[in-house]
């Protein structure tokens, strides 16, 4: 089975400095049947005014993904990720990935201290165990790495970051005649979400904020087939169902 979820669908909020659509129930807006996939609670499509951002604040239990679109972000927590002489900066932009496990708990902050907008995504994934320590990692995506291509950009191994959840998340960008196709393991939802553009997802026209969610029948395997892109950049994401770990 598969479902087609539209832009428009989304929940919005307008907070002056932020402009925000969620794909799943999140702060004020409150859908019942969009309470998360599997292992995926969140995708926000977040527009940060200049000068402007998320103050400090805690999160738990949560792995956390912020995707760049335009601009950049400064990150800051409680693990000196962002501090003067920290390892990782904490700034991202376009091209970067970054990973936040809030595990047993942590403070953070996210600003935008230009003078241009940021347009992000932010991606929250149910954890595979609760509690532990808290984590962070940032990291480039190669030059010309998504052209053309889904590239596996975070997993629990092999990814350019690692997290904590029983998901894989793919990202590529396609045009014209370029096409790509992915076949998950038995069991496994997958769910593809347009950034920008225009993409045909088996055999679905998305344009950008649309998504497409993928719960194969008993005994059946997903796959996405990817074609037809018009300056389309696609988040893919290979997701187990929650546990009854993630879940208590």
């Amino acid at each position: 089975m598969q479902i087609l979820f539209r832009s428009e669908q989304r929940g919005a909020a307008d907070h002056g400095w932020l402009q925000a659509r969620h794909s799943f129930s999140f702060g004020d807006w409150y859908e019942p049947t969009r309470m998360g996939f599997g292992v995926l609670r969140v995708i926000n499509e977040d527009r940060v005014a200049p000068h402007s951002g998320f103050g400090r604040h805690g999160h738990r239990d949560m792995e956390i993904v912020t995707y760049i679109l335009a601009g950049e972000l400064s990150h800051q927590d409680s693990m000196g990720n962002g501090e003067a002489g920290a390892q990782q900066s904490g700034v991202i932009g376009v091209g970067e990935i970054q990973r936040m496990s809030a595990g047993a708990g942590v403070l953070h902050s996210e600003m935008n201290r230009s003078a241009a907008p940021v347009h992000l995504l932010q991606i929250w994934l149910l954890p595979r165990s609760r509690g532990g320590a808290p984590g962070y990692e940032q990291a480039r995506i190669p030059e010309a790495a998504l052209a053309g291509r889904l590239t596996l950009l975070a997993a629990p191994e092999g990814a350019l970051v690692g997290i904590n959840s029983d998901a894989r998340l793919y990202a590529g960008q396609f045009s014209g005649e370029e096409a790509a196709s992915l076949s998950l393991a038995p069991g496994r939802l997958a769910y593809v979400h347009l950034a920008r553009g225009e993409l045909t997802v088996n055999g679905e026209r998305l344009r950008a904020g649309d998504a497409l969610q993928i719960e194969p029948d008993a005994g059946q395997v997903a796959s996405i087939s990817l074609a037809g892109g018009l300056g389309a950049e696609v988040l893919v994401f290979d997701l187990g169902r929650v546990s009854a770990a993630a879940a208590a």
